[in-house]
């Protein structure tokens, strides 16, 4: 009896010991795996994350019965049998693998089959003149124009520039015009958003990173009314000029009844309390006695008709306010 006694707990701490075992060779593991993501090639490969769930099911084994765990914020899972294991940066098939080495010494042969029913782990915010704005999470690789697509595309008055803020653990931002904040931890990037649409940039297409900040800016505004055939606002680049011909020419042209001698460009002051009126021959740039005038931003071109060609900037806040849905015409 006292030797059968010394068998069983024998075979009781070996099971023990073997357990102790595994458990610590996967923390070991767990330690020696990147906290983030391992790859930084644009690989269509999609990477666990913090916030992640993850489903594992194990072919004839009860003990794994699938059902649904989260990647806490350090990156780490509770599976069955094995104790915590890191995922977080890894693909689903090394967490397969891992899996599978933990599960070695308890099962034979183990084929664990992951799943995600969860995506939470690589957000991407993107704000700004997007017909969606908010969080967008990353699903295996994805490029800036793919993003801003699934942010539903640009809206009609938005800027040419898109400005991208990465955490520098993704490493630096590809492109030209990149720089590093004052205290070197973020990645800062300026596309010319215009230029890559039309196929002039295509290097800038960039693969975006978890965490990445996108920003896409509002275009600067110019506004048509009074008599012309389409009375509107104009997006512009800060960077560009739009003079008073063209906005004549985007607004479909004079109505029937214009008088573009008499036409008047309403610029806000600084404070935008007062505008400066400045008058404008646009028979005289027509006939080319006069030289074209550049827009500013901001600025209103009031073409009056013949029956108010005295009228100043009452009347044309007037006209402006009568526009109801200013339409706003993109340029891209």
């Amino acid at each position: 009896m006292q030797s059968s006694h010394l068998r069983y707990d024998l075979v009781l701490a070996c099971v023990v010991v073997a357990a102790v075992a595994a458990f610590a060779a996967s923390e070991d593991d767990a330690r020696s795996l990147p906290t983030l993501p391992a790859r930084t090639d644009g690989a269509g490969l999609y990477h666990l994350g913090a916030g992640d769930e993850i489903k594992v099911q194990q072919p004839n084994a009860e003990e794994l019965d699938g059902k649904a765990a989260l990647i806490d914020d350090t990156g780490f899972v509770m599976p069955p049998l094995v104790g915590r294991v890191q995922l977080g940066g890894l693909t689903v098939e090394e967490a397969e693998l891992l899996l599978a080495s933990r599960w070695a010494s308890l099962l034979l042969k183990p084929q664990p089959i992951a799943s995600i029913t969860e995506y939470r782990g690589q957000p991407v915010s993107v704000v700004g003149a997007v017909k969606t704005a908010g969080v967008i999470q990353l699903q295996g690789a994805k490029t800036l124009v793919e993003v801003l697509s699934l942010a539903g595309g640009l809206r009609e008055d938005a800027g040419s520039q898109v400005e991208i803020t990465r955490q520098i653990a993704y490493g630096q931002i590809p492109v030209s015009k990149e720089g590093l904040d004052s205290f070197g931890q973020f990645s800062i990037a300026s596309i010319d958003l215009s230029r890559l649409l039309k196929g002039e940039n295509p290097s800038d297409n960039i693969v975006i990173r978890p965490h990445d900040v996108i920003t896409l800016p509002g275009a600067e505004i110019v506004y048509v009314t009074g008599d012309v055939r389409k009375p509107g606002g104009l997006p512009i680049d800060s960077s560009a000029e739009i003079s008073v011909l063209q906005a004549v020419s985007l607004a479909e042209g004079l109505g029937p009844q214009a008088s573009p001698k008499n036409a008047k460009i309403l610029r806000p002051s600084g404070d935008g309390s007062e505008k400066k009126e400045i008058p404008v021959n646009l028979q005289a740039i027509l006939t080319d006695k006069a030289v074209d005038v550049n827009l500013q931003p901001r600025d209103i071109l009031f073409i009056p008709d013949s029956r108010s060609k005295k009228a100043g900037v009452l009347a044309a806040e007037t006209a402006m306010q009568a526009i109801t849905g200013l339409a706003v015409w993109g340029r891209f």
